[in-house]
């Protein structure tokens, strides 16, 4: 079957798409975007986050018919061109960056967060990054990513 989405801003087609085949293939295999990864296939590691009509999802559950006339984002289109967004650049500064298997899941979760919550709590970021996983870290350095990102990005409050 033929798929046609937005990702990235940019309109894609995939052709010859199995029935059976996830979104997360099709970014990676067909359309040649790699950075989200293909971790666990089962929904459970969050590395294959991505956006799909501005809702992060796990893209290995997601059919890829589902796709079909929507939006995707990925971690690639968090960038403006050549420059880091404010999340993908803390994430360099703070040392949140490991193997780099579950940073791109981190990255679109951690960008979604701040688009909704200019200061979350820590109790807020371990809750919404909760269904992502790291196996290099203590989660420390990503904890302070989010914290140097949220500083960054923030709204600064009207003065009288």
């Amino acid at each position: 079957m033929r798929i046609q989405m937005t990702v990235n801003g940019v309109d894609r087609t995939a052709d010859d798409v199995w029935e059976g085949e996830s979104l997360l293939y099709v970014l990676r295999e067909r359309m040649g975007l790699p950075g989200s990864k293909n971790a666990c296939e089962q929904g459970e590691c969050g590395s294959c986050t991505v956006y799909l009509d501005e809702v992060p999802v796990c893209s290995c559950l997601v059919a890829a018919g589902q796709g079909r006339g929507r939006d995707v984002r990925t971690v690639e289109g968090l960038a403006d061109g050549p420059d880091l967004h404010p999340v993908q650049q803390a994430f360099v500064e703070a040392g949140a960056v490991q193997c780099g298997f579950c940073t791109p899941g981190l990255l679109v979760q951690t960008h979604a967060l701040l688009a909704t919550s200019q200061r979350p709590s820590d109790a807020e970021i371990r809750e919404a990054l909760a269904g992502n996983l790291c196996r290099c870290t203590g989660y420390e350095k990503i904890l302070d990513a989010v914290r140097l990102a949220a500083d960054r990005m923030a709204v600064p409050e009207a003065g009288p």
